[in-house]
């Protein structure tokens, strides 16, 4: 059961003047009555997509190319009685003179430790957050929805919507979220209608699972 919060304030002021309301009194927000997807509702066919990643995979293969690369020829070249290149004579020198306490080594430590940790969030991660997986009929099938172009539909939808001057709509994974400015009509009838078209639009685009919806109307600023 979705619950609805009307504020509004009262028409004060002398003829001729405006009075300005305070910015929490110029706005209606409700929770429309609008549906979302219930939790694991068509979990199989919501699976998102997974990046390839290819900045990450192609800097990470060079930096191991480059260092095993140096690492051998350098092994190689001392192994043919030649002497070992300066800057592994140099890291030789670093790490048996440093203690292990010694703010390089933790600073290169926890270094290494961060880029680990990054990889494996990268590994076990999907990524691409901006594609809305779309249900399907075939297992063999998959498609999605760009979020942006999701954002573009549902906001020329409201603005069709009689006393939308202008409004914002934000489509993420797990709610849609509509912010109008309203300069005519009551706040209320205007949301009713901005819930109805957006709730409509919203299953039309066909997600596989349906995210909130939350519609918020204010009046414009007061100027001057």
């Amino acid at each position: 059961m979705s619950t609805d919060k009307t504020k509004s304030w009262p028409q004060g002021g002398s003829a001729g003047t405006v009075a300005a309301e305070p910015d929490e009194w110029r706005q209606s927000t409700s929770a429309s009555g609008y549906a979302a997807e219930p939790a694991g509702a068509g979990a199989d066919a919501a699976a998102r997509f997974w990046s390839v990643r290819r900045v990450p995979a192609a800097l990470t293969a060079a930096a191991a190319t480059v260092g095993i690369g140096l690492l051998l020829y350098d092994i190689v070249a001392v192994r043919t009685e030649r002497p070992a290149m300066q800057w592994r004579r140099r890291v030789a020198d670093e790490l048996a003179a440093r203690p292990l306490d010694d703010a390089w080594v933790l600073t290169a430590a926890a270094l290494a430790v961060l880029l680990g940790a990054w990889l494996v969030l990268l590994a076990v991660t999907p990524g691409l957050r901006g594609v809305l997986p779309m249900r399907h009929a075939s297992p063999d099938l998959r498609a999605g929805l760009d979020r942006r172009a999701a954002s573009v539909v549902l906001r020329d939808r409201a603005m069709q919507i009689s006393g939308v001057r202008s409004v914002r709509v934000s489509v993420g994974r797990r709610r849609v979220s509509a912010r109008a400015e309203s300069h005519f009509r009551e706040l209320d009838d205007v949301r009713a209608d901005l819930a109805a078209v957006l709730g409509d639009g919203i299953r039309e685009l066909g997600l596989a699972r349906r995210p909130a919806l939350s519609v918020h109307v204010r009046r414009p600023p007061v100027k001057g």
